[in-house]
């Protein structure tokens, strides 16, 4: 478990962009990292590994179903294939073969999804995939992380190449603030605790990190001090820190760009029931799709934002 103090950056920055960078500077340390896309090199940034690995990456076109069949097939070869597209079609529309193709094999495939959740804004909901986490950890084999910012995302696409296993990257479209340090340190399936407020416990993950450190700081004013778990990795998912928590702290609430059923917050309810039972507040999308409008204005619709959360501890 990492534990740090709080001093969020006003600069902003698209985890997916990171993605981008990242995964150039991974192609440089590793001749046998791969990158695939469905025609979309431009929104998810795999471009950037394009232009300087042009013999290592493979445009499938619109067609991620045989994107996901041709990564398997990459890694049986000995190659780290990192695929991909919008989260509404690596997870929804290729779904068959991340589950046959992939998982059952356990083939180290990197699904790297961009565009996750309602953030994706005016594309409206037909694209705002929000029951990806849900239909991702369901799978036996796959590791599902949702990373927060420009820091983290960096390390993970690093990180999981290591794995011998398929992993589930969510990243998303909208900007946000830099949390981390350069020199911050993480670990695949151990949460990150940002404060240590004992009043209350914002569990987040990926774009609703800053909106819990956003209301961390709002509650602080007003007397009330909570502690911020981003939960970068929800499979496996770092039990001991939400226990932990649990025990500490007063009340307990959970954040995410997602459905509530299946999500972030279903995944702690499952931890608490088993090991310590206690009342979770679950924030997120209440099981309906998604409105096409700017992103911070579906957040504030749907409640996923840091006001939100801040009323809610203020009326629990």
């Amino acid at each position: 478990m990492g534990q740090r103090g709080v001093n969020m950056k006003e600069e902003k920055k698209a985890t997916r962009q990171s993605y981008g960078e990242a995964l150039v500077e991974l192609g440089k340390q590793n001749s046998n990292v791969v990158v695939l896309d469905a025609d979309l090199a431009g929104a998810t940034k795999t471009e950037m590994f394009a232009k300087e690995f042009p013999n290592r990456f493979f445009d499938i076109g619109i067609a991620e179903q045989d994107m996901m069949s041709t990564a398997a097939g990459l890694a049986t070869c000995g190659k780290i294939p990192y695929a991909s597209t919008f989260a509404m079609f690596a997870a929804g529309r290729a779904y068959d073969q991340i589950r046959n193709s992939i998982c059952y094999p356990e083939l180290p495939v990197k699904i790297c999804a961009t565009h996750a959740g309602i953030t994706v804004g005016e594309d409206g909901a037909t694209h705002q995939m929000i029951e990806d986490i849900s239909l991702m950890r369901t799978l036996p084999n796959m590791t599902v992380m949702s990373v927060s910012d420009d820091v983290q995302t960096k390390w993970a696409v690093k990180e999981i190449s290591k794995l011998q296993k398929p992993v589930y990257l969510r990243l998303s479209r909208l900007a946000t603030n830099i949390i981390y340090e350069e020199n911050q340190t993480f670990e695949i399936g151990k949460a990150v605790q940002l404060g240590e407020g004992t009043d209350g416990t914002i569990f987040c993950t990926g774009v609703t990190v800053a909106e819990g450190l956003k209301a961390q700081e709002i509650l602080q004013q007003k007397g009330i001090n909570v502690r911020v778990i981003d939960i970068h990795t929800i499979k496996p998912i770092d039990k001991e820190i939400i226990v932990k928590s649990a025990k500490e702290t007063k009340k307990l609430i959970s954040i995410e760009d997602h459905n509530i059923i299946g999500g972030l917050g279903s995944a702690i309810s499952e931890v608490l029931t088993e090991i310590y039972p206690k009342q979770l507040i679950r924030l997120g999308i209440p099981d309906t799709f998604g409105k096409s409008g700017k992103a911070t204005e579906l957040m504030k619709y749907f409640g996923i934002s840091a006001d939100n959360i801040v009323e809610q501890f203020v009326n629990l």
